[in-house]
């Protein structure tokens, strides 16, 4: 379930087109972005629990993170990661440009 969303609100003031949500990315893999612009491969993921020992903050739950992302890299992916309360939508705009 997800606790947290891109605002449609927010979106609107910027310009954003509404993103795709949970987009399998990999050809092999079932990684997923929480939102994406496949047009553009640029994806954003919102990372919870970084003030609580939560699941991205384990050492093998970080290390799979970076394998998910550094596989989204060598696709030609631009991943924006933010927390639910810090996402910055201009930087989400200029990103897509």
């Amino acid at each position: 379930m997800k606790f947290s969303t891109l605002s449609p609100v927010h979106l609107k003031a910027f310009n954003i087109p509404t993103p795709e949500a949970e987009v399998r990315f990999h050809p092999t893999r079932r990684w997923r972005f929480d939102y994406a612009w496949k047009g553009k491969k640029v994806a954003v993921e919102l990372e919870g629990g970084v003030w609580q020992y939560g699941r991205h903050n384990r050492a093998a739950s970080y290390i799979k993170d970076m394998e998910k992302y550094n596989a989204a890299a060598e696709l030609g992916w631009k991943v924006l990661r933010y927390t639910p309360q810090n996402i910055d939508y201009e930087q989400i705009a200029r990103v897509l440009s």
